[in-house]
């Protein structure tokens, strides 16, 4: 069965070069006939890893002649995901799956409404990669995929081909406790690498504010009914600083590329969600207020 991948980032483009480089049939969809010819330009798409440079020509389209798509991996950002989904639709065989691969919390929900009758795997993943140029990734960092299905337990059958891919993956019957977490971990990070203008390893000279983040982030996950995803909230984010210091959080490679970041389904997200509980966190909501004030400056959408 084909892999039709939507969206060609860093994410999207890491699993389709792996898949092809496994011998599965992988089907690219873009955007837009531009976005089409500049790939057809660029022979195909390469990933660089330690170093070393492998194109791959891989079949390209557009949504208008995707043909009939059984499993679909929705690899766009988290604000393009409904809409890249919806020119899709007529083309989804009966019983579609679709991996949802976005960051935070919100848009998933807004395209499995669109689409009753497919069935929607979501996936939490802290695989780290890059694009240096156009159809051009760089492999950054090993991580792992958590995938699952909050509606249907059962595995599907298609993990062997991410096995047989290298891509490092596992199926949870609790994936909702794994995107709650990473969108904490995302909360605690990532706005305060763009207000510091820093690498991730300079918030160790913040300590004071990233522990009261984590405290009031902690509450939210519990008052959501995420226990196990508030548990050793405020180590884990202290590791992952220590782990990834001379990393850019993927919010401040947005901004620094003058880009639309995920604000909305990071922050956003997680002080709607705390005004919907009627949990006062003024932190966070100050945090989030700081944010998009900073990317008004700069001239970026701030939702």
């Amino acid at each position: 069965m084909t892999w039709h991948i939507l969206g060609a980032g860093s994410l999207g483009s890491l699993w389709a070069a792996r898949l092809a480089r496994a011998g599965k049939s992988v089907r690219l969809i873009l955007r837009d006939r531009a976005r089409l010819k500049t790939y057809e330009a660029a022979g195909g798409l390469t990933l660089v890893e330690q170093g070393r440079a492998q194109q791959y020509a891989i079949p390209a389209g557009l949504p208008s002649n995707a043909g009939p798509i059984s499993r679909l991996l929705v690899a766009c950002k988290a604000y393009d995901a409904e809409a890249a989904v919806q020119p899709l639709l007529p083309h989804l065989a009966l019983g579609a799956e679709l991996i949802l691969l976005q960051n935070g919390l919100g848009s998933q929900d807004a395209v499995a409404l669109r689409l009753p009758h497919a069935r929607c795997i979501l996936a939490s993943s802290t695989e780290g990669a890059f694009r240096e140029a156009d159809f051009r990734v760089v492999y950054a960092g090993h991580g792992f995929t958590w995938l699952g299905d909050p509606l249907q337990p059962a595995a599907p059958a298609w993990l062997d081909e991410l096995e047989q891919a290298g891509i490092p993956h596992g199926w949870t019957p609790d994936i909702l406790s794994r995107l709650w977490r990473k969108l904490a971990l995302n909360c605690a990070i990532n706005p305060l690498t763009v207000l510091y203008n820093c690498r991730n390893g300079g918030l160790a000279e913040h300590p004071a504010e990233v522990n009261v983040l984590c405290i009031e982030l902690a509450d939210l996950l519990r008052r959501c009914g995420q226990p196990d995803a508030a548990e050793g909230l405020h180590e884990e984010v202290q590791r992952v600083i220590q782990a990834t210091a001379a990393n850019y959080s993927s919010m401040y490679q947005d901004v620094a590329n003058s880009r639309r970041t995920e604000i909305s389904y990071l922050l956003g997200h997680a002080c709607a969600s705390a005004a919907r509980h009627r949990i006062s966190l003024p932190h966070l909501n100050s945090l989030h207020a700081r944010l998009k004030s900073h990317l008004e400056k700069l001239g970026l959408p701030v939702t």
